[in-house]
């Protein structure tokens, strides 16, 4: 069946922007409508006539509004084959008029968790019977109209004028699918809600990953790959997925998965001293701290500024015009502050290109969550990698123990490893990274190339040696061997932090006892593949 007109609608919503007035379009084209407590109550106080659903069901809404729908004379007028004997038999004979168009959404159950309600409020906002109706009108969409967002709602008046009080079959498919989609992502939220919040499981029996609006990009991780965004359903944090952007070209798959690498790491300084992160690839290549946020950002740069070229910049406090200017010498795909000043604006609107993404509050590092990969054939599933460490966690295991300042890179270089590429090598000084190693198959390539990135800043900022002098250096995971530490002593650090827990933790000990180094184990790892 092709069109269907709409004589006869039922409207039962818990979110009721926009129902008056859909309502007055309806009852203009002679729609009967039909309506349940709070809808009907709004509807009529616009002076519209509307049937209560107790009048079609000759039963009355009883148990607080638990049962009210769920009746033979609502689902058999959703669900009948309007060209089927049967049915029409069947219909007629139990007085069942048929229902061409269903208005509905859900009680709000993802609100009324994210308030922090008590169970049993979280529990009646459960809804039963608005999902049948969206399921049923669905299933039947040859002949029924179903539409749960008040965003179409303008989109079924313009198919309605159109069509002469008609829809399409092309429109209603599309509505049904949204419609299932809605009721898919309702149940998931509830399910989650049983699971993670009311029964405490961290891998509950059916893990339900779904998202709502995708903004499909320009392409994927390569121009061949297809990709799109989507936001999380149901209580989440914010993140570069909600951030405002004030200017620049559309944000790519990459600008957003090296982003958010980006944010993830400046937020470990969330309220500290002012602090710039660069990133390229998803890993950092510079960082630092200082008293002010253009120090900190000439410190960052200069750990590896070839790197810098095309990369992502996130900062933790409100970026200002200076440091704007600054950035906006060498070229930069994208700046990430909590907060952008007036003069900082008008910097960046000269580069128009660059995208500017304001966060507000920065996110909590320490958050909980899952994070999600899929393999073929399954997904991988684990907790977020939230560990925290303090100077008290620290072990030291060598003759010398490390200096105050020694101490304060060691858990500077530790903050920044974590969100290395493993196999990754840190080296940082007075709050700023000297060299970084990423990605190596071996951690003593990863401790090379981190040194022979602070050789290169020396030279091209005419220093009379590499910062990595007198530095001290983190490893991701333990040493295997002595190999990688020697590396990194040969570079001049004089203090590492790692792990530790290899087999051959011994002599690697005793190689940094040799060396007149300070090294201290963490006792927690973070690899990052």
């Amino acid at each position: 069946m092709s069109e269907v007109a709409i004589k006869r609608a039922l409207l039962s919503v818990s979110d009721k922007s926009g129902l008056v007035e859909l309502g007055r379009d309806l009852a203009a084209r002679g729609v009967e409508l039909i309506s349940t407590g709070g809808t009907a109550k709004a509807l009529r106080d616009a002076g519209l006539e509307v049937r209560d659903i107790s009048e079609v069901t000759d039963f009355p809404e009883m148990m607080d509004g638990r049962v009210k729908t769920l009746h033979p004379k609502v689902h058999g007028g959703l669900l009948a084959v309007r060209d089927n004997a049967e049915h029409a038999a069947a219909m007629e004979e139990h007085a069942i008029g048929a229902i061409d168009l269903v208005v509905v959404n859900l009680y709000p159950f993802e609100a009324t968790v994210a308030k922090g309600a008590e169970r049993d409020e979280i529990i009646e906002n459960i809804d039963i019977g608005g999902p049948s109706m969206v399921r049923s009108a669905a299933k039947n969409h040859a002949f029924v109209t179903i539409v749960t967002d008040p965003a179409d709602y303008e989109t079924l008046a313009g198919e309605l004028e159109e069509r002469g009080g008609a829809t399409s079959m092309e429109f209603r498919k599309a509505m049904a699918a949204k419609a299932f989609a809605a009721t898919a992502a309702y149940d998931s939220m509830i399910s989650q809600w049983f699971g993670f919040a009311d029964q405490g499981k961290l891998f509950p029996d059916f893990l339900a990953v779904n998202g709502r609006a995708p903004a499909e990009l320009r392409y994927g991780e390569n121009p061949h790959q297809k990709a799109a965004l989507y936001l999380p359903v149901g209580p989440h944090g914010s993140g570069i997925a909600q951030a405002e952007q004030l200017q620049g070209k559309e944000l790519s798959y990459n600008n957003y998965n090296d982003a958010d690498a980006a944010l993830e790491l400046c937020a470990e300084f969330a309220g500290g001293a002012p602090a710039v992160v660069i990133v390229k690839h998803a890993n950092p290549c510079g960082v630092a701290q200082r008293g002010s946020l253009l120090e900190a950002w000439e410190e960052a740069l200069a750990c590896d500024s070839v790197s810098a070229f095309g990369g992502i910049v996130a900062v933790n406090t409100e970026l200002d015009g200076a440091t704007a200017e600054a950035i906006a010498k060498i070229f930069t795909e994208v700046v990430i502050a909590p907060a952008v000043s007036g003069e900082a604006r008008g910097v960046f609107a000269k580069k128009k290109n660059l995208r500017i993404l304001v966060t507000g509050e920065l996110p909590d590092p320490r958050r909980g969550g899952l994070a999600v990969k899929p393999i073929t054939g399954g997904l991988l599933v684990q907790s977020r990698d939230n560990g925290a460490l303090t100077e008290s966690d620290l072990k030291v295991v060598t003759k010398r123990e490390p200096t105050d300042q020694e101490l304060k890179d060691c858990l500077f270089a530790w903050t920044v490893a974590r969100h290395v590429k493993s196999n990754a090598i840190v080296y940082a000084k007075d709050g700023a990274t000297a060299g970084i190693g990423a990605g190596q198959m071996n951690r003593r390539d990863s401790s090379r190339i981190a040194a022979m990135k602070a050789a290169e800043a020396a030279e091209t900022y005419g220093w009379t040696e590499p910062r990595t002098r007198g530095s001290a250096v983190a490893s991701d995971a333990f040493f295997p061997f002595a190999d990688g530490l020697l590396a990194a002593a040969e570079a001049g650090a004089s203090a590492i932090i790692q792990p530790g827990g290899s087999i051959r933790d011994d002599e690697v000990i005793a190689a940094a006892d040799e060396a007149g180094l300070a090294m201290v184990f963490t006792g927690m790892r973070h690899f990052r593949h």
